[in-house]
């Protein structure tokens, strides 16, 4: 593995300087793994009683000095979708990012290769925080992660070699951009690798919810001038405290800070400027991305903006 660090040497996002590691993982440089794999699907398929054992592939762990990441993924579906999740573990003391990183940091991506004849359709990126750090805000995790996505296979019923480049921000009082390469060998089998799936599942179980009857955004719209974004909130029953609401516009475009509000019954209204949007922007036709977090509880959607 070959390693840069990026130094912070201000406190504005311009003055972060970030050069990028490069990790190249491949399950074949690890020989052992795959007898101690083949032991777990074994094991796994005495227990659950099954004759048709499915082996999941995990990759091994790329690692450099804030953290490490792999990839997790099922054999491909009979629809030829393929469910995995990139896993991240920022060490203590560091974070990674949401998929808008607040006033500077670097949003997660995944790219895989075209010759592996998939296709990238989803990714998922469960409930963060707001981390502030001096005058900088940021929008991610400081704990473990994963993050899921569905892949779309081209082919179905054939042995997948699939190539993926991971590229995630990794951050404390220096920043260090991470990528890396990762190779996976899937193919369509009958039952259900247990620990990828639960791993999975888990993962998905910390994704936002949509809106509902009980949680939802149900006006918006854009006030003085469109200097400001109004909005109203149904929040659900129980909800005393403000929610945390974060507003992501163009791209590196985010919605913090909240003002005006208040709450009556279940319903919530606030004002969020907007502040400076890019030169020649029109907001007509876009969708504007929202998150409210309120107690235990987290709601996304979309505002189309006609």
């Amino acid at each position: 593995m070959i390693g840069f660090r990026g130094v912070v040497t201000g406190p504005n996002p311009s003055d972060r300087l970030n050069v990028w590691p490069m990790t190249t993982i491949s399950l074949r440089s690890l020989p052992t793994r795959a007898p101690l794999a083949l032991a777990a699907c074994i094991t796994a398929g005495a227990v659950l009683g099954v004759a048709n054992i499915s082996c999941a592939e995990t990759t091994p762990w790329a690692i450099n000095e804030g953290g490490r990441m792999r990839i997790v993924a099922m054999p491909p579906e009979p629809d030829g979708t393929v469910r995995g999740a990139l896993q991240i573990e920022p060490k203590p003391g560091w974070i990674t990012y949401w998929k808008e990183p607040g006033d500077a940091g670097i949003p997660p991506q995944m790219v895989f290769s075209k010759a592996g004849g998939v296709t990238l359709s989803h990714i998922g990126y469960p409930v963060p925080k707001r981390i502030d750090n001096g005058k900088l805000r940021d929008i991610g995790y400081d704990h473990p992660v994963a993050l899921p996505f569905e892949l779309q296979v081209e082919q179905f019923g054939k042995p997948l070699n699939l190539g993926a480049s991971a590229f995630v921000g990794l951050c404390r009082n220096i920043c260090i951009p991470f990528q890396a390469e990762f190779s996976l060998k899937l193919a369509p089998v009958n039952g259900t690798p247990v620990e990828e799936a639960m791993i999975l599942n888990a993962a998905a179980s910390k994704l936002p919810e949509p809106p509902s009857d009980d949680f939802a955004v149900t006006h918006y719209a854009m006030t003085h001038g469109r200097e400001v974004l109004s909005l109203k909130l149904k929040l659900p029953l129980g909800t005393f405290a403000p929610p945390q609401v974060i507003v992501t516009g163009p791209q590196g475009h985010v919605l913090f800070d909240g003002v005006n509000g208040r709450q009556d019954g279940d319903g919530y209204s606030l004002d969020m400027p907007v502040g400076k949007l890019p030169k020649g922007y029109d907001i007509k036709g876009k969708r504007w991305g929202i998150l409210v977090v309120a107690g235990n509880r987290a709601m996304e959607t979309s505002l189309a903006f006609e």
